[in-house]
C-alpha cells in the first residue's frame, strides 16, 4: 500500500480512538453519496477493519446526475461486498410543505432516515464524511449568521449517534488518498457552482483567505477547538446564571442586570426559544422602559415586559380553558360546610336566574367581590393580587347572564353568596382531567 494512504489510515484510526467515536465491535453505517469524501470514508473504515454498511439518499434534485450517483454507489458496494441501504425523497415537495429551504429539507430527510435505519439494523453509529474544509466553511457560515460562540465551535467529532471520522482530514488529502489507490468517485456539479452560500465561501472567499494565510483552514480548525473548550466553561457559567435570574417562566430584570454579561445570558435563554439576535437585542433595550412591550418568536413563544420581570409564555393558539367545571346541586342546612378550596365555589341556587357559561375577562368588567358591597373593576382586582400581564390574559370567568359570579380560582361575587335564606346550593368544581 502507498505510504501516504497508510499514513492517512493511521491518522484516522488515531482520531477515532482519541475521540472515542466507536469501537471495533460496533456496526457503522456510512453515509455514502458517491462523492470523494464519502467514498474515501468507506474505503478508510473498511480498510481499518471496521464493520460497515452503507446508506445512500437520492434527493431527486439533479435529474440524471442523481440517478448516476445512485448507480455508482450501488456498484461500489457490490464490488466491496458492502450491504447498501437506499431510499428516494421528494425533497422539493417536502421543502414546500414545511416551508423550509431545499438544503434544510434534505438535511432533515436524510438524518431522520439515517436514525431510522440505524435503529432497525442494530448499528451503533452513522458515519458522515465531513472533513476539515467543511469545518472551515461551517465556522464561516455561522460567523455570517451570527450564531454566537456555539456556532463558532463548528461541528463536533461526535454528536449523539452521528460521528465524523474525517474532521481533521483536508479535502486535498482525501483526493490524494483516492488518487494514490486509484479509487473512483463521482462529482456533484452543484459543488462547482457558487449559487449557494457555502459554495461561494468554498470557491471564492476561502481561497482569498489562503492567499493571506496558507494555513488558514488549520487556523480555523485550531480556533474552533479552542473555542469549544472555552464553551464548556461558558456553558457552566450560563447555567449558573440562569438559576439566578430565571424561574417559573420569569426573568428578574434586576437580577439579570446584576450579571457580569446580562445581554449574553439573555441571548442564551431566549435563542433556543426561537428569538433571533435582533429580537433579543430589542428585548434587552426594553429592560428599563415602560411595561407592555411584546415580542414573539418563530417557535410560538412570547416575551412580555411586565414591571420588573420579562414574562416568557408559550402561545396557546386554542382560546379555550385547560379545565372543565362540574356542577352539582344539593339541599342546604346547618351541617353544610363551605369548602375552603379555590377550585370549588358555592352559590345560592335561587339567585342563579340565567344559564352559566365561561368566558375570558374583558376590559371594563366589574363584579362585587365576596365580602364587599360595592363594585370593583376586575382589572383593579387582579392588579391588587399582583397578576402579571399574562396571568390577566389567562383569567377565566363564570358568568350568569351579564353578571360575573366567579373569577374562577380567585373570588366569588357577593351577590350570589349563601346566606340565612338559602335553601339549595349550586357547587361548581374545577376539573383538570
Amino acid at each position: 500500500m502507498a505510504i501516504f494512504a497508510h499514513m492517512l489510515e493511521r491518522r484516522v484510526k488515531q482520531f477515532i480512538e482519541q475521540e472515542k467515536l466507536f469501537s471495533d465491535r460496533d456496526k457503522i453505517i456510512v453515509a455514502l453519496s458517491g462523492g470523494a469524501d464519502s467514498v474515501a470514508l468507506l474505503h478508510l473504515l473498511t480498510g481499518l477493519g471496521y464493520l460497515c454498511e452503507a446508506a445512500h439518499c437520492n434527493f431527486q434534485l439533479r435529474g440524471e446526475e442523481s440517478d448516476r450517483d445512485e448507480a455508482f454507489v450501488t456498484q461500489l458496494c457490490l464490488d466491496k461486498n458492502i450491504f447498501l441501504h437506499k431510499t428516494c425523497f421528494d425533497t422539493t415537495t417536502y421543502a414546500s410543505t414545511h416551508k423550509i429551504s431545499i438544503e434544510m429539507a434534505a438535511r432533515e430527510l436524510r438524518y431522520d432516515w439515517f436514525e431510522k435505519i440505524r435503529k432497525e439494523n442494530g448499528a451503533g453509529f452513522i458515519a458522515v464524511a465531513h472533513h476539515k474544509d467543511d469545518q472551515t466553511e461551517t465556522v464561516l457560515l455561522n460567523l455570517l449568521r451570527g450564531t454566537g460562540i456555539n456556532g463558532m465551535t463548528g461541528m463536533r467529532p461526535r454528536n449523539g449517534m452521528i460521528v465524523r471520522p474525517l474532521l481533521t482530514v483536508s479535502r486535498e488529502d482525501i483526493l490524494e488518498y483516492l488518487s494514490t489507490l486509484n479509487y473512483s468517485f463521482v462529482t456533484d456539479s452543484t459543488n462547482l457552482q457558487d449559487e449557494y452560500t457555502r459554495n461561494k465561501l468554498r470557491l471564492n472567499i476561502i481561497p482569498q483567505f489562503e492567499e493571506i494565510n496558507p494555513s488558514f483552514k488549520e487556523s480555523v480548525s485550531k480556533t474552533s477547538e479552542f473555542l469549544y473548550q472555552a464553551l464548556l466553561v461558558y456553558q457552566k457559567g450560563i447555567e449558573d446564571g440562569k438559576k439566578r435570574v430565571y424561574n417559573n417562566h420569569r426573568i428578574s430584570i434586576e437580577a439579570l442586570l446584576n450579571e457580569p454579561s446580562p445581554e449574553a445570558l439573555l441571548y442564551e435563554i431566549l435563542f433556543p426559544l426561537g428569538f433571533n439576535s435582533e429580537q433579543i437585542k430589542d428585548v434587552f433595550e426594553t429592560l428599563n422602559k415602560q411595561s407592555g412591550k411584546r415580542f414573539r418568536s418563530n417557535k410560538n413563544w412570547e416575551i412580555i415586559k411586565d414591571r420588573s420581570y420579562l414574562l416568557i409564555e408559550e402561545i396557546n393558539i386554542q382560546d379555550s380553558p385547560e379545565f372543565k367545571i362540574s356542577f352539582t346541586t344539593q339541599s342546604y342546612n346547618n351541617d353544610f360546610i363551605i369548602p375552603k378550596d379555590k377550585e370549588i365555589a358555592c352559590f345560592d341556587s335561587d339567585k342563579i336566574h340565567n344559564k352559566l357559561y365561561m368566558r375570558k375577562w374583558e376590559k371594563g368588567d366589574s363584579f362585587v367581590p365576596f365580602g364587599m358591597k360595592g363594585r370593583k373593576l376586575l382589572s383593579d382586582f387582579m392588579t391588587d393580587l399582583k397578576f402579571s400581564v399574562t396571568e390577566k390574559e389567562k383569567q377565566w370567568l363564570l358568568c350568569c347572564g351579564e353578571d360575573i359570579i366567579w373569577v374562577i380560582g380567585q373570588r366569588t361575587d357577593n351577590r350570589f353568596r349563601i346566606d340565612e335564606h338559602t335553601k339549595q346550593v349550586t357547587i361548581c368544581k374545577i376539573s383538570h382531567s
